[in-house]
């Protein structure tokens, strides 16, 4: 089974399985798949996490994050008054932070898949030199930022009409110049990227544009190998990523403070289960943006966040302290940018997968005869302590810019284990808010009873501290329940629906696949 945003890239996952690979192989060839079909957010220019639940080497994740250039500072994106300069960590060569995609895809297959690197790679070199036509869905995601597309006329040429109009449905997209690019590592291998010239055209590209990469930064660049963040649930085993991800600890937080609690008893998104949620998710949050960072340039508190005491110790302030009056709302974006795929092979290996480009086709930049949109990624640190970034998250100095760094991500894939099998795989993107996607999606079948396209469906609520407002989609609360607790000093904006969560639920009689309907150009394909 292989669930993906863009069912071209769903059937490429399928094929690779049937032609013998693994989870591995169909991760990979997804991978580049999604960078030519999916190119908002999928990509071979910014970087993410694949988690393995492998049968014969256990449970395994691929760290690909980007990071920091070389000559990064902590305060690059300040003005003279030590102000943030707008936009100048969103949009722009200076944005962007080192890929690392193409070296963890590489690695992943090298280390745990079965096919060779042009097996793999085949399907999306193919589907980038010949195109593909475009369905509604995925116009509309070029439809939302064609706008600034024509401030650069690489993305300009490649995502937009002769005459400057957005494409539509029924267009055929063809990238000559990333299929170059795509072949070219195919046959050298990551060096063309990293030690040749992908690197030496983006540096270029880069200086002349005001941003600071250097080939150094490329060459220096290399993937890690970790373990997962683990905690129970219910008698279930939930893997994630750690830091530099803050998903798995900020998720396992807030389940080992709801398991103290009957949800279920409650009632799905009844006044105290949305009261439990949202207060276990204001504590979470807050240890979040306060104590998590980069493993190599500071310690994350993982042991202290995920015990049991500390669950207890948070729950005993929930049940006990008044909740502090919150502010009338002010309405604030969220990017559906990032890209999660989740795959099982037949031998039950499973890979959940989230990487990104971090906005809607990153900073908006391609270096000349790439094809390659790059990443900007650096928004993703702590520009300065106190103000928030594009997802609205407020954050501390453990986050703050250094060289070689890489900022601390709330992607979340995981898998979740019945017995040492996989029972769930899954993940979305969305920012800081796929953290409460991906928790409440498990949640409404561990809790709830929900089938896996039940569960995904189901309208979601975030709340991360800061901004201090109760975020809803349509339908998540009745009138009844949102009047109880506005009474009690709640504040709720309700925005359009966010993330897409792409699940793999595995029963006794098989594998049951659930695209999100907010992605509709996503598709669950198995056989």
């Amino acid at each position: 089974m292989v669930v993906t945003a863009q069912h071209l890239a769903s059937d490429v996952g399928v094929a690779i399985l049937k032609e013998g690979g693994n989870a591995v192989d169909a991760a990979v060839a997804v991978g580049y798949a999604e960078a030519v079909v999916h190119p908002c957010c999928g990509n071979i220019g910014g970087g993410g996490f694949m988690l393995l639940h492998l049968k014969d080497k256990g449970d395994v994740v691929v760290d690909f994050r980007e990071m920091a250039p070389g000559a990064a500072t902590a305060n690059m994106y300040l003005d003279k008054n030590g102000n943030p300069v707008p936009y100048a960590s969103i949009l722009g060569f200076k944005a962007v932070g080192v890929p690392g995609t193409v070296l963890g895809l590489e690695t992943a297959r090298a280390k745990y898949g079965r096919l060779s690197r042009a097996q793999d790679m085949a399907p999306a070199i193919r589907l980038a030199r010949q195109g593909y036509v475009l369905t509604e869905g995925d116009a509309a995601i070029f439809s939302l930022v064609s706008r600034r597309f024509r401030n650069s006329p690489e993305l300009a040429k490649i995502f937009l009409r002769p005459d400057g109009s957005p494409l539509k449905a029924g267009d055929r997209l063809v990238q000559k110049d990333l299929a170059g690019t795509l072949e070219h590592i195919a046959w050298q291998g990551p060096d063309y990227f990293y030690h040749g010239p992908v690197a030496k055209a983006i540096v270029a590209a880069s200086q002349k544009g005001g941003g600071i990469l250097s080939l150094a930064d490329f060459a220096h660049y290399r993937p890690d190998i970790a373990k997962p963040v683990s905690c129970n649930y219910r008698g279930y085993t939930v893997l994630s990523v750690a830091p530099p991800s803050s998903g798995g600890v900020t998720m396992c937080e807030i389940l080992n403070i709801l398991s103290f609690y009957d949800l279920k008893a409650m009632g799905f998104h009844s006044a105290a289960a949305t009261r439990l949620m949202v207060e276990a998710m204001r504590y979470a949050y807050a240890d979040r943006n306060d104590k998590l960072g980069d493993p190599a340039f500071v310690h994350n508190p993982i042991a202290h966040l995920l015990s049991m005491d500390y669950a207890a110790s948070i729950r005993k302030k929930i049940d006990t302290t008044k909740i502090a009056p919150m502010p009338e709302p002010a309405a604030t974006g969220e990017k559906p940018e990032t890209t999660h795929y989740s795959i099982v092979d037949k031998d039950g290996n499973a890979a959940s997968v989230t990487y990104t480009l971090n906005g809607y086709f990153g900073a908006m930049e391609m270096a000349p005869g790439t094809g390659v949109t790059l990443n900007d990624e650096m928004d993703d640190f702590t520009t300065k302590p106190g103000v928030p970034n594009m997802f609205g998250l407020v954050q501390g100095t453990a986050n703050a810019i250094a060289p070689g760094k890489r900022p601390l991500s709330s992607m979340s894939p995981t898998i979740v284990l019945k017995d040492g099998k996989p029972f769930l795989v899954l993940g979305s993107p969305g920012g800081s808010r796929i953290i409460t996607a991906t928790l409440e999606s498990i949640v409404n079948v561990i809790d709830y009873g929900m089938d896996a396209q039940e569960a995904i469906d189901a309208p979601r609520i975030h709340y991360q501290g800061l901004p201090n407002v109760v975020y809803l989609e349509p339908f998540a609360l009745s009138a009844d329940t949102r009047k109880v607790l506005e009474g009690e000093g709640y504040r709720f904006l309700q925005q359009p629906h966010w993330c897409a969560v792409e699940m793999i639920a595995v029963g006794p009689d098989g594998l049951y696949g659930a695209n999100d309907d907010r992605r509709p150009a996503g598709a669950a394909k198995g056989y």
